[in-house]
């Protein structure tokens, strides 16, 4: 009997796949990193042949791990990094030019027309975005006028375009379905927050063709069904999807309103269901889709604020630097100091996201005396990442009108116990880690099993999330507000250079 769920977790610098069980457990997982490319300043690109050879390689991994027989997987379920944006020739399945990474600010300049021509508010009604070369939009029309040949190939119909989910189904299914659900739809700056379908005139501002964008879907139900994939036999249905956010807080059992959770990764993301109405924000946060489970079903909405570097900090000490040779060192660095000694580091490095939306902003360093060690440095990339979230969760706070509940964490750096009870300072608030951190991989997982009826409800999921950690305040309120006054003076200089 097929009872096993296996997961396609593509992220910005390597794919995840893993195997889940009935029981929601985690059986293997296994992780191929591939190469970044930063062609120019700001510039980040990725090859797309490079992305499906590591999809593939996890995939075969994964299967030789023996957990369960090809036969015995149920479904796939997909999630990704969102509004990368990529273009592909519909008759070869060939790549037509580099994917342009949700990270890179190459229409920064193009934006800001569009700023001056007053359509911001229009986009923002819209789609429920802010107006930001980070979104998908802008990165298609970049495409569509850099990339050579392809206007021969839009007068033939064969160029398609979409976000990372789009290209892997397409590739999973042997070319058969050109779809993405709507929760990746929802980052795209080109999708009606409301009706959910391409919005003609986001399209006509943007320059795309709605021609070359793919069907917009529910985020469990089966888009499309495998062939030619080795290793699996043709037919395993591809029942859920989620862009990587969406699925964490799917992951986290964030199914009412007002639940809400953290993800740490390249960059960090807070996420709150808000419920089946779109709660559009006054504070700089993004209103987007969680998800919609069924072709039938009614969407879940969310409100979202993101900073662009968070995991991405300690990899620029590592690789930048080289204070520490691998990532999980920055802990030890961090605690051979008591606090930040008044270091503060702003890591504006891709610019500045929610709430401040600053794509010109750059990373600073401030605070050094002749007592500053790389310890202090360590801290205040720590602090760093743990005071952006509090700045985004302020922000929600204020669209809110109440205080959020306890916070959930996941991601790669929530196994950092420091940064937690960091983290947890900062907001005055509890942390709750679940068992399972990987929380992108529960989330499609979840998603494609309930495609499929593995599981039938919500509630059977709730009953399958365990709690592993709590982190509560330790720090007092005064010291508190101290704290996040030196953050706002640090980030007020680094806005101060943003011309």
């Amino acid at each position: 009997m097929a009872e096993f769920v296996l997961a396609i977790d593509q992220g910005t610098t390597g794919s995840t796949v893993a195997l889940m069980d009935a029981r929601g457990e985690l059986r293997a997982s296994v992780n191929h990193e591939f190469p970044q490319l930063y062609p120019k300043p700001g510039w980040v690109e990725h090859r797309p042949a490079d992305i499906w050879a590591s999809v593939g390689k996890g995939i075969r991994a994964i299967l030789r791990k023996r957990v369960c027989k090809p036969t015995e997987i149920a479904a796939i379920g997909i999630t990704n990094q969102r509004e990368t944006a990529l273009v592909w020739d519909r008759r070869s399945g060939e790549a037509l030019n580099n994917a342009v990474v949700w990270q890179c600010r190459r229409t920064t300049e193009f934006c800001e027309t569009l700023r001056s021509a007053g359509h911001a508010a229009t986009i923002r009604e819209r789609s429920g975005l802010v107006l930001d070369p980070y979104f998908s939009a802008s990165k298609y029309r970049w495409l569509l006028r850099n990339t050579p040949g392809i206007a021969r190939l839009l007068k033939q119909g064969r160029v398609a375009a979409g976000t990372v989910d789009s290209y892997l189904i397409w590739r999973l299914t042997g070319g058969e379905q050109h779809v993405t659900d709507v929760s990746n739809a929802s980052r795209t700056s080109l999708m009606s927050i409301g009706s959910r379908q391409w919005d003609e005139r986001l399209l006509d501002l943007f320059e795309v063709p709605a021609a070359i964008l793919p069907r917009i879907t529910a985020s469990s139900a089966v888009l499309g069904t495998t062939r030619g994939i080795p290793g699996l036999p043709d037919g395993i249905p591809i029942a859920g999807v989620a862009g990587d956010q969406q699925a964490a807080l799917f992951g986290q059992a964030c199914f009412s309103p007002g639940d809400a959770k953290c993800t740490y990764g390249t960059g960090s993301f807070i996420v709150m269901n808000t419920g089946g109405e779109p709660l559009h924000s006054d504070a700089g946060l993004l209103t987007t889709v969680a998800w919609q489970l069924g072709e039938q079903g009614s969407p879940v909405y969310a409100l979202e604020g993101g900073a662009f570097v968070c995991g991405a900090a300690v990899q620029w000490l590592r690789d930048g630097l080289g204070i520490i040779k691998r990532a999980p060192q920055v802990e030890d660095l961090a605690r051979q100091v008591e606090d930040h000694g008044g270091v503060e580091f702003v890591p504006a490095l891709t610019g500045l996201g929610a709430p401040h939306w600053a794509p010109e902003a750059r990373g600073t360093l401030t605070g050094l005396t002749r007592g500053s060690s790389n310890g202090h440095i360590a801290r205040a990339t720590l602090d760093a990442m743990a005071l952006q979230n509090a700045d985004i969760l302020r922000a929600m706070e204020r669209d809110m009108g109440r205080r959020m509940r306890p916070l959930r964490v996941d991601g790669g750096a929530a196994a950092n116990d420091l940064l937690m009870q960091i983290q947890a300072d900062v907001l005055g608030r509890k942390l709750i880690r679940p068992e399972v951190i990987e929380t992108t991989v529960a989330g499609a997982c979840y998603l494609a099993g309930m495609g499929v009826g593995l599981w039938r409800s919500t509630g059977e999921l709730r009953k399958i999330w365990k709690v592993q950690r709590e982190f509560s305040a330790q720090m007092k309120a005064p010291a508190r507000r101290k704290r996040l006054a030196s953050w706002d003076a640090a980030l007020q200089r680094t806005l101060l250079t943003v011309s």
